[in-house]
């Protein structure tokens, strides 16, 4: 017998996809309150789910209409999902409060609702990918997520920003058609969409050794596709502009979310479509392995060379996102809780970083260059004190979400082979001195005096901007502090997640 509570999944996803129609047509005011109050709800009923999972002890399916696969749609929740269904529209709502006082500069008046529309659809794409039993409704909700997402940078309308968002749809695109080949090889294989239903066939399979390069093809195109769409070294390059020019919510939201949605569905593709028994004989974590190892260090250096701040966070997510492929190719529980933990770390700082950028630019001429920011952190305090958090967290200095996310990440690494061990030891610790350098260069500069006696202006400090930069503050200490029951969480999850 079927609880109430078991329908919040739908009821989240439904409420995304409805509330977009009705804010399509509603004036700039009430279109802005009924996005934030569809994510507040969403937040609420993810916080409800948390408990009764936690009671249950075990995932649940719930069949969309009843009706079972071919026919049907069928959601699966374990702590895993019910934990990223609070955490990805938290985020959102932040990113949204932090960027509001720059709507009426960036955005179109008659153009603001439509961007309440992209972001509500964005977040029905991420609670269905996180929720979703069925691979092809996975990969219709990666589309809905690609276009929203490529309507976000947009919506400044800009030559630049159009010219990163064309880059964008293109290499997404790219993305989505290697996905989309890997799924039609996976259906032929099986003849399911249905996650568990594919997993039990895949076993069989790799079992009597049938299909095993098709296999091999399979797991390394989908695994390509979600990594041009997460922005892996060496498939960043769209990642600069997209993020740099774009508005900052915007950035705060594809930097923090976007991304990681595509790194959620690659892991639940990992544990629950394949398995990681058969992931491993395919060697495809070896790959992001190293692929992962790179990315740390060429991301570091990308943004030590730069002299624009928003394109030097950017190129901080390569290094960032380096991180997490190296957790997951590391190919062990340890790695992954690692990069499970790393992906939330660096969805809390990152959007802190890109909201608090753009504070500091708007108080400096609406100039990036360092030159022109300095002594732009005592002109809005508030945003140099979330710039400067945001910064000790990924270079990773204790009591900071960072720290922990680096201490993980060596603990894992002390359960691989001598050679790896090291390897990743080294990385870590290059890595981190890379990251103070220009991370701490930032910082200094945002404090030094200025150069020019012009008189910057000085713009009202909106409460919304405040409250979210308090919030994104509070959440990095703790994490940084109070973290082993998520940490904890996520490793039942992960359980589950198999």
């Amino acid at each position: 017998m079927e609880s109430f509570w078991q329908n919040i999944p739908f009821f989240c996803i439904l409420l995304c996809i409805a509330s977009a129609s009705f804010t399509s047509v509603l004036p700039r005011r009430a279109a802005r309150a009924l996005c934030v109050a569809v994510i507040l709800a969403v937040i609420v009923m993810g916080v409800a789910l948390i408990g009764p999972i936690v009671r249950l002890g075990h995932p649940y399916t719930f069949m969309m209409g009843h009706f079972p696969a071919p026919w049907g749609n069928e959601i699966r929740v374990g702590l895993l999902e019910a934990v990223m269904a609070v955490v990805f529209p938290s985020i959102m709502l932040l990113s949204l409060l932090g960027g509001l006082n720059r709507f009426d500069e960036h955005i179109f008046e008659d153009k603001q609702r439509f961007y309440y529309v992209m972001l509500e659809l964005l977040l029905a794409a991420l609670l269905a990918q996180v929720y979703t039993n069925d691979l092809f409704t996975a990969y219709v909700f990666v589309e809905i997520m690609t276009l929203s997402a490529c309507s976000l940078i947009t919506a400044r309308s800009k030559g630049r920003t159009l010219s990163a968002a064309t880059r964008y749809m293109i290499m997404n695109l790219m993305g989505s058609g290697l996905f989309l080949l890997g799924l039609v090889f996976l259906y032929g294989m099986t003849g399911h969409l249905l996650m568990s239903n594919i997993r039990e066939q895949v076993a069989q399979l790799a079992s009597g050794g049938a299909y095993r390069d098709t296999l091999t093809v399979t797991v390394a195109l989908m695994s390509v596709a979600l990594a041009i769409k997460s922005a892996l070294f060496p498939f960043h390059t769209w990642l600069p502009d997209a993020y740099g020019y774009s508005t900052p919510t915007s950035s705060a939201v594809l930097s923090s979310l976007v991304s990681k949605g595509y790194i959620f569905l690659l892991i639940k593709i990992f544990y629950r479509v394949i398995g990681m028994d058969v992931i491993a004989e395919t060697r495809i974590t070896d790959i992001l392995f190293v692929f992962g190892l790179v990315g740390i260090i060429m991301g570091s250096l990308s943004a030590i060379r730069e002299k624009d701040i928003r394109r030097m966070v950017s190129f901080s997510s390569v290094s960032q996102i380096g991180y997490i492929y190296m957790g997951i190719g590391m190919g062990s529980e340890a790695g992954m809780v690692a990069a499970v933990f790393h992906i939330l770390v660096h969805g809390m700082a990152k959007s802190m970083l890109f909201l608090a950028s753009s504070g500091l630019v708007q108080v400096s001429g609406d100039s990036k260059f360092f030159r022109d920011l300095r002594g732009s952190g005592f002109r809005n305090p508030i945003a140099g004190l979330a710039f400067a958090v945001g910064s000790f967290s990924m270079v990773g200095i204790p009591f900071l979400g960072g720290f922990i996310s680096k201490v993980y990440f060596a603990k894992a690494a002390m359960l691989m082979p001598p050679t790896a061990m090291l390897i990743v030891l080294l990385v870590l610790a290059a890595s981190t001195i890379l990251n103070t350098i220009y991370f701490l260069r930032t910082v200094i500069t945002l404090y030094r005096p200025a150069v020019s006696e012009m008189p910057y202006e000085k713009p009202r400090l909106s409460p919304a901007f405040a409250l979210s930069m308090l919030c994104l503050i509070a959440v990095n200490f703790g994490l940084g502090t109070f973290s082993q029951p998520l940490i904890e969480a996520i490793r039942a999850g992960l359980r589950m997640f198999a």
